[in-house]
């Protein structure tokens, strides 16, 4: 482990007197420089899927906010597409997915060893990064956990309420649970090609772990993320691998131990105080700044900011927001927070 790399040590455990930072959706439209290039590109998975402008995004905040992690720059459902699920984007509303609700549907999937031709782009960006950042700058690669990539699978699009992929589950489980292993096998996968690549940590996304409740969450949320980190601890056990059910409430207590994940990211809904003792008691913990901050500014953000990391400086905390930073961001406020944060 490098000396200077502060996120490696955090997942270590080790409690630092000014937590590391990066923040979610960090190379994105709310930075000119990023804007200026997706136009280059052509369009969002054009951007995705050429290594040399994917990897002029990722690297953008970081020569601007000099920021301790840079997380590839990728989304969460190019792995449905490399499994043979039609992906477009519609500008303004986001993306769809020829869905999948049945056997039929679902046995047409490619097999889990056929998605890396089509990610092979992704892997030479984190190559590329691998190469690129400053020394001291972690390189972080992710995945959509099966959940939520299911969710998306099913219904085609994002849902205020996940209702397609709820409905599934209860009138035909055996397509559901189909699609979570098939989803759970190929994230293994793809996470460790990423490692292979040059990846020193890599982070789970499950953005809407809080719509599965009670027995569903042990076993669509919880069981997953297990399976995902066991395999991947036993090819690459010296990977630190962050976890992120968001909006999991009282389901962040006990996540790292059941999961084995080294950090638990938390969304803003829950306080930091509360975090600090029924979460952070279990190891490292990411988070947890409301986005909005990073519209509104102002001594408020700068409040907030000291209250989190005071909250939690007793144990292993890596400063982030509670979820990812929205397009109507001011840059300058994310200067402030940093400021905030290292001041």
């Amino acid at each position: 482990m490098t000396a200077e790399k502060t996120i490696l040590k955090a997942l270590a455990g080790e409690t630092q007197a000014v937590p590391p930072i990066w923040m979610m959706r960090q190379a994105g439209r709310y930075l000119p420089e990023y804007r200026a290039t997706r136009a280059e590109a052509g369009d969002f998975l054009s951007l995705c899927y050429n290594s040399d402008l994917a990897t002029e995004v990722t690297l953008q905040p970081i020569r601007r906010y000099g920021f301790d992690a840079s997380i590839l720059f990728a989304d969460i459902l190019l792995l449905p597409q490399a499994l043979g699920a039609d992906l477009w984007f519609v500008t303004g509303e986001g993306p769809r997915l020829s869905t999948i609700t049945s056997q039929p549907e679902l046995d047409q999937l490619k097999p889990t060893a056929d998605i890396h031709e089509t990610l092979a782009p992704i892997y030479q960006t984190v190559r590329n990064l691998s190469q690129a950042l400053p020394k001291e700058t972690t390189l972080i690669g992710f995945a959509g956990a099966p959940w939520t990539v299911a969710t998306y699978m099913i219904a085609g699009r994002g849902t205020p309420d996940q209702g397609p992929a709820h409905a599934l589950k209860a009138e035909n489980k055996p397509v559901f649970e189909g699609i979570i292993d098939r989803l759970t096998e190929s994230t293994i996968e793809y996470l460790s090609a990423q490692i292979e690549a040059g990846a020193e940590v890599v982070k789970l996304f499950d953005s809407w772990a809080g719509s599965l409740k009670g027995d569903d969450f042990e076993a669509y949320a919880v069981e997953p993320t297990r399976k995902i980190i066991a395999a991947l601890k036993a090819r690459h056990p010296d990977t630190p691998i962050i976890a992120f059910p968001r909006e999991a409430g009282d389901g962040y207590i006990g996540f790292h131990e059941k999961t084995g994940a080294d950090c638990v990211a938390l969304d803003n809904s829950v306080s930091p105080e509360w975090a600090a003792e029924y979460v952070q008691t279990a190891g490292c913990v990411q988070g947890n700044l409301a986005s909005r901050h990073m519209v509104t500014g102002g001594d408020e953000l700068v409040q907030d900011t000291r209250r989190i990391v005071e909250a939690f400086k007793a144990g292993p905390h890596i400063f982030n927001l509670g979820h990812g930073i929205t397009p109507d961001a001011d840059p300058d406020n994310v200067q402030r927070m940093i400021d905030a944060v290292r001041g």
